[in-house]
């Protein structure tokens, strides 16, 4: 599974600064009056921290908290540098390194730049996953960030493009970055970072910007089913000739609907769908029109699968929202290189729905730890095929028993498959499946249960909810 980085807006407030005469008679607003803005200042670290504050450091949860130091002997053309120690994979106190430098205050003006630079070397050859600004762990809201940045043992400069300086009027989020162990096979490393500020270069070109990285995505939808815009990157020239790919948050494109009635689309590049039809969403970023877009396929109403009405105490769930679900390792084990099913898992006003696409077999797995249903007699899922059933279809439901050593493999792993075909398979319409386990006699034992794989499709969707087991 992947993290998620996860707030409240600070208000932008609007100073005026008045000079006042002390006198007797009415006072009036001074010539010299002006409005107050926040600071101009380019410099974050130069041999030392400037206009940071006490309080700006803040680690990525299951990051290593101390990786980070300033170090007094070794910089660039100087004696101070920012010190980065990424840990060994195995490091209890996290395994990996990675954090914001937030400044301690109310923001920066950074309207008069156009790129975030500083001197970068390492220890030894490696790969930086993560560089960047803008994140400051309130809304987050104009980050840009470059990814896999290859950083030798000599000093040299990186450039991040600021993809529309105009918006930052008030920006905490100095820098960002994450350094793992991915590429050094699991072994830690030191990065030095120097003279990190922001300049203006003038000599850095926009080539071109997409959503979607650049592909044009279509998705089926249902009433009530919001959609994320995706894969938000610009393309730079830099002063070296050479092209810059930066991942940017929605807050620098301007988001647009062909079609508002079937669905529209907000600031943050949230789409929600309204009513049956199609809208295809597209955006724009400094008035220039990004490559790539997300087309909507409203079918209207969603119909939700029956609403289970058995007793908690009575029922193990893997996936339900009317239960306590049990840790889940995954819904989607992708096995390759014969497993073709990708998920495309949806929300309809707050009802979940694991939406398995381009499906032939998929597996789902709950073994840390394994389930004991010896006090359970039935397997329960609810499913619903969109498309038509072809003759010959059939949906294969697997339940597997990792044996008495609790794990995958080992000799004493036993399973059961139950097919199921036409009549009972059905299009559009949701059907309940209930396996007794009187009916599995492949299964030996269930005090170990783990999996559940669903097999026979054929490259098309499924939709399933409710799979628990029960008594």
């Amino acid at each position: 599974m992947k993290n998620s980085k996860f707030n409240f807006l600070a208000s932008f407030l609007l100073l005026g600064v008045m000079s006042i005469i002390s006198t007797s008679c009415e006072r009036e607003l001074s010539d010299d009056a002006t409005e107050a803005t926040f600071p101009k200042i380019a410099e974050i670290f130069t041999d030392d921290f400037v206009a940071m504050g006490s309080n700006f450091y803040f680690p990525y949860g299951g990051s290593k908290a101390t990786a980070w130091s300033v170090d007094r002997e070794e910089g660039y053309n100087s004696n101070a540098s920012m010190r980065f120690d990424v840990p060994n994979v195995t490091d209890p106190e996290g395994n990996y390194a990675g954090a914001i430098f937030r400044m301690d205050g109310a923001g920066r003006n950074l309207t008069e730049f156009d790129a975030l630079t500083f001197y970068i070397k390492a220890s030894q050859g490696v790969t930086i996953a993560e560089l960047g600004f803008g994140e400051d762990f309130l809304e987050n809201k104009y980050m840009a960030t470059i990814t896999n940045v290859s950083v030798g043992t000599n000093w040299s400069k990186v450039i991040i493009p600021i993809p529309d300086a105009s918006k930052l009027l008030q920006e905490r989020g100095m820098f960002r970055y994450a350094a793992g162990t991915q590429g050094t096979g699991g072994m830690g490393y030191t990065f030095w970072i120097d003279d990190l500020k922001f300049e203006k270069l003038g000599t850095i070109r926009t080539i071109g910007a997409s959503i979607m990285n650049g592909n044009n995505v279509s998705v089926n939808t249902f009433v009530g089913v919001n959609s994320n815009i995706t894969g938000i990157i610009s393309t730079f020239n830099l002063p070296n000739g050479q092209n810059q790919i930066v991942n940017l948050s929605t807050a620098y494109f301007e988001f647009s609907s062909s079609n508002p009635t079937v669905a529209t689309v907000d600031s943050n590049g949230l789409v929600s769908s309204l009513s049956a039809g199609t809208s295809v969403i597209t955006g724009t970023i400094n008035g220039v029109q990004a490559t790539g877009s997300l087309t909507i396929n409203c079918q209207g109403n969603f119909v939700h699968a029956p609403t289970p009405t058995r007793s908690q105490a009575n029922v193990i769930s893997i996936f339900s929202d009317e239960y306590n679900n049990i840790p889940v390792n995954y819904y989607n084990g992708y096995w390759q290189p014969w497993q073709t099913t990708v998920s495309s898992d949806f929300t309809v006003n707050g009802d979940n729905i694991l939406n398995y696409t381009v499906f032939n077999f998929v597996g789902i797995e709950f073994s840390a730890p394994t389930v004991n249903a010896t006090s359970m007699t039935h397997f329960h899922m609810d499913a619903f095929i969109p498309g038509t059933i072809a003759p010959g279809r059939q949906l294969r439901v697997i339940v597997v028993d990792f044996g008495a050593d609790g794990a995958f493999g080992g000799g004493d792993d036993t399973r059961h498959s139950t097919t199921f075909t036409a009549p009972f398979l059905v299009s559009q319409n949701w059907m309940s499946i209930d396996i007794p386990f009187s009916a599995m006699p492949g299964l030996a034992s269930r005090s170990n249960v783990a999996q559940i794989i669903l097999e026979g499709g054929d490259n098309s969707v499924i939709y399933v909810d409710n799979v628990y087991f029960y008594n």
